[in-house]
This record gives structure tokens, sequence and C-alpha cells, in this order.
């Protein structure tokens, strides 16, 4: 009720209202550019080649609103610039040029962001082509000497798609409501909805599933929903003192605050880190012989297929997503700095001296903290295939990861709405 509450109150306010209209016309242009096909492409040999659930095509074709099935000019959706903006921010850390950008403010941050936009040309152009290589087995090509040619066009336009929705995710962010990339995925991901309860009464019909498998799907979406809201909102806060001091008459500081430690400080990050890393094996393995042993292997053991045989990958999975997890969470959060920062300006954690000791305080709490939100990622990450176990339907359209992103984005748009409105609420200040 209190969303929608918010909501009624922001259509209220014009220019909020006309922010919301603007992200989505914003939306919508990017559906209408999922529905466009690129040329020379079986759409149903792409579709038999693409194959079941749960392998690393089809999580990318969540991200990118089903564009990546239908092979249309947005196939590669956002996932280049996401890739690009994650290898920056790490670069940032290792590379002094970088980091020193990091530091300028906000000249230095348009200087990063550039660089994001160029590695994300760069990376489009090399998953573009991959893909198509790829799926050369879907390509229609009138003659084989055109066959690079052919290449080369459908990886620039799958390249400018990419490139287009990177712009569309600025303009969203700067003259519409929450942040463009995020509200692209969020809108990507919310369109498979019809297909997935056309699918589930399309499977109820025929008697492959029955209604308690419905009503359980839908107990676990809701447990799963509430479950992300509160390890999203959940954090870790730390009490911080700062010292008076006194500079002539005045008197400085003495003012309680504290320092939040988020317990998902990582976000989805570490999820799309360990599948892409558990997408190796799959993809050598689509470049030998079916027949081949090591095909045959990862055919039975390296598949997320809902039965027994992949528990081995689910474990692996799992623990490269909790190793994921620490190492994002330690470039992000620098305990080290952070006692510096405290120290430098008067602030201490009661009971702790500043310095060495501080750091190690806050290091051990953000390892307790850290370890929660990775064996929460993880759990989310392979949930699909616990649903397929426990409710009998294959090809579950809407994962934990997917419920992640949805709920998480959804929460960070309405939390900037609340500030938008909170902005023009004066009233209350005056009287």
């Amino acid at each position: 009720m209190a969303i929608l509450q918010t909501l009624k109150d922001a259509l209220k306010v014009p220019s909020i209202r006309q922010k919301i209209g603007f992200t989505l016309l914003m939306l919508l242009v990017f559906r209408i550019g999922a529905h466009i096909p690129i040329p020379f492409m079986d759409r149903a040999l792409l579709t038999e080649m693409m194959g079941g659930s749960g392998g690393i095509l089809d999580f990318f074709n969540t991200f990118s609103g089903g564009s990546l099935r239908r092979f249309s000019v947005f196939a590669l959706s956002i996932m280049p610039y996401i890739t690009a903006s994650i290898i920056i921010q790490l670069l940032t850390v290792v590379v002094p040029h970088l980091e020193r950008l990091s530091k300028e403010g906000e000249e230095g941050r348009k200087k990063i962001v550039q660089y994001i936009r160029y590695a994300t040309v760069v990376f489009g152009f090399i998953n573009g082509l991959g893909l198509t290589i790829g799926l050369r087995g879907a390509l229609i090509i009138p003659d084989p000497s055109l066959r690079i040619p052919v290449y080369l066009m459908i990886a620039l336009v799958l390249t400018a798609g990419t490139a287009f929705l990177m712009w569309l995710g600025e303009q969203i962010t700067e003259h519409g409501i929450g942040n463009g990339i995020s509200l692209i995925i969020f809108a990507g991901i919310v369109a498979a909805v019809p297909d997935a309860v056309k699918y589930l009464i399309g499977l109820l019909k025929v008697g492959e599933i029955s209604w308690f498998a419905i009503v359980g799907l839908l107990i676990i979406a809701a447990v799963i929903i509430a479950g992300v809201v509160y390890i999203q909102e959940g954090q870790r806060r730390i009490p911080v003192q700062y010292a008076k001091r006194v500079v002539g008459r005045r008197v400085y500081g003495g003012q309680s605050s504290h320092i939040p430690l988020k317990v998902n400080q990582a976000g989805v990050i570490p999820i799309i880190f360990g599948i892409s890393l558990m997408a190796f094996p799959a993809t050598i393995a689509s470049w030998m012989p079916n027949t081949s042993g090591f095909s045959l292997f990862v055919q039975q053991w390296m598949t997320m297929n809902g039965s027994l045989q992949s528990i081995p990958y689910l474990t692996m999975y799992a623990l490269l997503i909790i190793f994921f997890t620490y190492f994002y969470t330690g470039i992000t959060f620098n305990p080290v700095d952070v006692a510096e920062n405290l120290k430098k300006h008067g602030g201490f954690i009661p009971g702790i001296r500043p310095g060495r000791s501080t750091s190690d305080y806050m290091f051990k709490i953000l390892s307790r903290v850290t370890l929660a939100g990775g064996l929460f990622l993880a759990l989310i990450a392979v949930l699909p295939s616990m649903v397929i176990g426990l409710t009998g339907i294959q090809n579950i359209y809407l994962g934990g990861t997917s419920l992640l992103i949805v709920v998480s984005v959804a929460l960070e748009t309405m939390k900037q709405i609340e500030g938008q409105l909170m902005q023009r609420h004066y009233q209350g200040f005056l009287k």
C-alpha cells in the first residue's frame, strides 16, 4: 500500500510525472527494438539450436528480454556494458591512472565513463562476432563468398544495438527516474512474465503439472521476494563517535553516527562472474564433436539440468559465487581506508582504538556479513534447479537471479521517487 501511495503522490507532481513518462517511453523503444530481426538467420533453426533451459544462452536471453532467442538488433542487450563497467572498476584498483581519476570527483568520473563506453563498443563487437560464429549453423548465406562480410555485418549491427541501449540507459538516468541500465535489464526480465504464464497454463492444460505444483511455485516465488527484500535492505551498522574539538569559542564534533555495512554489498555481480566462468567448459565443448570424451563429460556433469548429475555443477557454481562475493566486496569496501578517514576526522568506534585496531574490527565484521550475503546469492543462483526438482516444472523463465534483479531495481527506483518527493515537501519544514 505504501508503494501505491508513493506512486499516486508522484503522479501528482508534474516534473516527476514527466520523468516517469520519459522513462516509460524509452523502455517502450527498447521493447520495440527487441523485436527487430537481423537478416540471414533461420529463426526455427535458431530456436532448436538454443535448446533447453538452464544454460548460459538462456541466462543471457533472460537479460535481453528474449532478444537473443529472436536474434534481434538488441540480442547482446546491455551485457557488454556491464562487462566493461566491472572490468574498469576492477582496474581502478591496480592501474594508478584510473585510481587517480576515481579520486578527482566529477571530472574524473566523466573520463572513467568515457573509457567504459569505448570498452563497451570493443566488447560488443567481440561478443557479437563470437555469437555470430557460434550460431553460424542457423545462418542462411546465399553465396559462400559472402560469409565473412555477413559475419562482420551482423557483428556491427549487434554492436550498434548495444551502443544504442547504452545511450538509452544514460538518457533514462539523466532525464528519467532510476538507473537507466538497471531499468533496461528490469524491463527485459519483466517482459518474460507473459511467456512464463502462458507456458505454465499450457503445461496445466495438457496435464504435465498439477495445481499443487503451481501453488508451490507461487509460494517459492513469494518466499524469494521476501528474502531478497530482507537481505537487500539488511545492513550491519557500526556505531561511530566523533570527538569534541574546541576551536576558539566554538565546539565541533561530539556527534554519533554509524557505518552501514550492507549484507549484499556486491549485488548481482558475483552471479554474473560465476555463470560466466561456468560457461567456459560448455563453450569449449561446443567446439568439439558431440561424441568426444570432454563433450560427454560436460553434458553429463557440467550442465544445470535439474537432476542429481547437476550437483557438481551447482556446488562449483555456488563456491564461485561466494568467492566472488568476497572478492568484489573487498575491492569496493576497504576497511583500512575507512579507518584512516575516521582517524583524520576525529572519529572512532566506541571501545576500539583508532587505526589498525579499527580496521581489523571492521574487517572481522565485514567477513561475517559478506559470508551471509554470499550464501544468500549462492542459494538464489542454484534455486532454479531446486525449483525444477521440487515442482517438476521444466524451463523456469524467472529464476532466483531474475527475481533478485527485479526486486532490487524496484526498491532502488522507489527510493529515488521518494527522494524526489521529499525535495518538494517543504511545508513540514516551514511549520
